[in-house]
């Protein structure tokens, strides 16, 4: 595996993008797939650090400077790509910088603003994709796709999180009941994918940004909908549903069980980062742990 440090980094731009290549450059602490490095003030340089992360920064470059017009929140537009080379055997980009704290973070404190920005975003977003737009395994796809691994992941998180008998019925129910709702039966809408904590930004207390397309993909809305509890603070997801204004009662039935299913796996994350694990990330503990509060809250 190749070690990836500030020379590399530099000595990529010097051989592929040599009038970006004297530019600040700085590790950001972040990121999942993609390790991240702020360049000068206003572009990023990504290169991946999972197996899969090659492909999702090919998806981002395809289809993102096509989206990124219309949406009224920043977003890190790619701006060029880099094929594997002898120095470094996979693809990397330089995109649009993205100011903000991430999410996980920091808070959001003013919640209408924020829901409002969030339910503008997602309006945008959600228009019909064409054919050709990519799908996905596990995102926009009916839940039942995830309900051989829920059980597990479920009784794991309530025994991990000591939660009581009257959560753990009270979640199950929001599960059970996200299933039986009617399946999406509109046309595959253009959805972000992973809008969990870590993949947006705040200043000033409100939503700024949006970062970390390699999701991006076309299904049922509801996977993204499931930001208003991962999110907005306690009672931000009403004020989020009457901004959007799209959503019909059982979308908001199936956002909510994608809510409980990305929490379970912030918790994973973040419960590995307790216990020092390499991928564990205490901050995404967090954030599971406050959209478990927040579905309890609203039920």
């Amino acid at each position: 595996m190749t070690e990836v440090d500030l020379e590399l980094v530099r000595s990529l731009l010097r051989e592929r993008h040599p009038d970006l290549a004297e530019l600040s450059l700085r590790l950001v602490d972040g990121g999942w797939d993609n390790q991240l490095w702020r360049l000068g003030e206003e572009l990023a340089v990504r290169l991946p650090r999972t197996p899969r992360a090659p492909d999702l920064l090919r998806k981002e470059y395809e289809w993102l400077p096509a989206l990124a017009p219309r949406l009224p929140l920043p977003v890190p537009v790619p701006v060029r790509i880099s094929e594997p080379s002898v120095r470094f055997p996979k693809p990397w980009t330089v995109a649009a910088w993205v100011p903000g704290e991430p999410a996980d973070k920091t808070v959001i404190s003013r919640t209408a603003d924020a829901a409002g920005a969030l339910a503008a975003f997602l309006r945008a977003l959600h228009e019909e994709a064409p054919a050709e737009a990519p799908g996905s395994p596990d995102r926009g796809v009916p839940l039942k796709t995830h309900a051989a691994g829920f059980d597990a992941s479920f009784e794991e998180t309530a025994a991990a999180e000591s939660l009581p008998s009257g959560a753990v019925d009270t979640l199950r129910g929001i599960w059970d009941d996200a299933l039986a709702a009617p399946a999406w039966e509109g046309p595959p809408l253009w959805l972000h994918g992973d809008l969990h904590p870590a993949n947006v930004v705040v200043t000033d207390g409100t939503l700024t940004g949006v970062i970390d397309f390699g999701e991006v993909c076309a299904g049922d809305p509801a996977t993204d909908l499931a930001a208003a509890w991962q999110l907005l603070p306690e009672g931000g997801a009403a004020h989020f549903f009457t901004e959007y204004a799209r959503a019909d009662e059982a979308t908001v039935r199936r956002a909510r069980g994608w809510a409980l299913l990305i929490a379970l796996a912030l918790l994973s994350v973040g419960r590995a980062g307790e216990r020092g694990l390499p991928g564990g990330k205490t901050t995404w503990g967090t954030a599971g742990r406050s959209t478990l509060k927040r579905l309890l809250t609203s039920a």
